[in-house]
């Protein structure tokens, strides 16, 4: 890859020490410069340029390649969380956009760096992705290509079922099984009885014996586990091979999923940070313009979507501006006249240090759950719409505050994907699967549970079951790797 060339080598330290001055505290950022093929490449890859092989990455870098030359999107950057962070510029960016560009690489480093949500994340994932390829090269080269490929495609369509709050305890993550230590089944002897007392066979049947008794006494898992991954990696009858490929795939999950827990915030943060540094340190008279066009392209709202740029920038403005006139606590919140609310100004100056708060606490349904206003969904028209069939287009069904709130909470919560634990291992005392839905007022898409239910038997090598709620009613779905079945409970 190409170096950064003098002019953004020299820029990069004016906007570093820019950063430093707002108050950043950043790994070592490595920048480099790319053409659009090579960052749609790397960009596909995850940001990963060694990641090992698989269809899926050719298949997004056909998306993103054939989206950027019908005009349709345009990557400008890409920031890898890890130590030092390594962050990618297009190379046909005007100076201006890299400028901007750079200072929003610095909010997302800041980020990376300071929230707790990524305090238990890998800061060395550049070479652990390197190994990762290369752990899976091998056993593409033993094996071959379909064989290894489509067990990946099984791993990849169950990526989704691991348990996010394991995200605050990196041991959970890594914990091995506890395994039965050889030292508790062998017999007290002298070395040069130990032969005798302890021959091999007595041993490996000793094992074998308190494994079946700790099977007895447990059941598997003992209480409903949502790390669905990890209860297969230690439970399911996996060859190495097959364990080494379902732990990569796990632990690549675990690393980027604070990544769409923060998906808001974050955002927010780096696009607050980058319009700090343009607005007030770095930006010249005579590219205003060109600023003003990016930055309001990137803040842009599309109809019936949600920006996580624009939520997440305006919503920090707004906990400045409140902290700052000390629009908060209990005085404030039982004020009923309006007049005097909209006119509330302690002078407190508070803001600055609430925000870095803020961005250190703080995950998107926190920071929607605690912060979002009925002024802020008034001011940025914010409402729920739906689909009338009567007149035949989305209409907005309600403003109501709490609604809004609820929507947006629901979309972020487990990422909007269904709630399923794993409640036993070995159903009907046949070494069957089965899961539990918790079902929250949506039911389960029935042609997505199948191909859930495929990829687990493909794992699990045993049928396969779900507990749910399909239209009111409890169902089990099953499947026996033949064919797929519906019961009452």
């Amino acid at each position: 890859m190409p170096s950064l060339p003098p002019e953004l080598a020299k820029l990069q330290q004016e906007v570093k020490v820019y950063a430093k001055d707002f108050g950043l505290d950043f790994f070592e950022v490595i920048f480099e410069v790319l053409d659009w093929n090579q960052v749609n490449m790397v960009a596909s890859y995850g940001g990963f340029p060694n990641r090992y092989p698989h269809w899926r990455f050719g298949m997004e870098y056909e998306r993103l390649s054939k989206s950027y030359e019908y005009g349709l999107s345009k990557i400008y950057e890409m920031v890898i969380n890890n130590d030092p962070c390594y962050a990618y510029l297009l190379h046909s960016n005007s100076l201006v956009d890299q400028k901007m560009v750079m200072a929003h690489v610095y909010g997302h480093c800041d980020f990376f760096k300071n929230n707790l949500y990524f305090a238990n994340t890998n800061r060395k994932m550049m070479d652990d992705m390197a190994n990762h390829r290369t752990r899976i090269v091998r056993v593409i080269d033993r094996l071959g290509m379909d064989k290894v490929e489509s067990f990946i495609d099984a791993c990849l369509s169950l990526e989704n079922l691991i348990d996010y709050n394991l995200l605050m305890d990196a041991k959970s993550q890594t914990e091995p099984e506890q395994e039965i230590h050889p030292d508790s089944v062998r017999l007290r002897s002298k070395p040069y009885m130990e032969k005798f007392i302890n021959p091999p066979e007595f041993l490996a049947a000793e094992r074998l014996k308190l494994e079946e008794e700790a099977k007895a006494r447990h059941h598997i898992p003992e209480k409903p586990q949502k790390d669905i991954l990890g209860f297969l990696l230690k439970q399911a009858p996996l060859e190495h091979w097959e364990a080494d490929a379902l732990s990569i795939i796990r632990e690549e999950t675990y690393y980027f999923a604070p990544q769409g827990q923060t998906k808001v915030i974050n955002e927010g943060w780096a696009t607050l940070v980058h319009s700090k540094i343009m607005t007030e340190k770095a930006l010249k008279p005579s590219e205003l313009i060109d600023y003003a066009d990016h930055h309001s392209g990137t803040v842009a709202m599309q109809p019936g979507q949600i920006n996580p740029y624009k939520i997440g920038l305006e919503l920090l403005r707004n906990i400045e501006e409140r902290w700052n006139k000390g629009q908060f606590g209990k005085e404030y919140s039982e004020c009923n006249d309006m007049r005097e609310k909209k006119n509330w100004d302690r002078k407190l100056g508070l803001g600055r240090e609430k925000i870095f708060e803020v961005r250190k606490f703080y995950n998107d349904v926190m920071f929607i759950d605690e912060f979002l206003t009925p002024e802020f969904c008034a001011e940025h028209k914010m409402f729920v719409y739906a689909f009338n069939v009567s007149a035949d287009r989305y209409e907005i069904a309600t403003r109501e505050f709490e609604k809004i709130k609820q929507q947006l909470l629901f979309q972020l919560t487990n990422f909007g994907y269904p709630i399923i634990n794993v409640v036993d291992g070995n159903y009907k005392n046949r070494s069957e699967l089965l899961l539990k839905h918790n079902h929250e007022g949506a039911d389960l898409k029935m042609d997505w549970a199948k191909e859930t239910l495929k990829a687990l038997f493909r794992i699990w090598k045993r049928p396969v079951r779900i507990e749910t709620i399909m239209e009111g009613a409890p169902k089990i779905l099953s499947f026996d790797g033949i064919e797929h079945q519906e019961a009452r409970p």
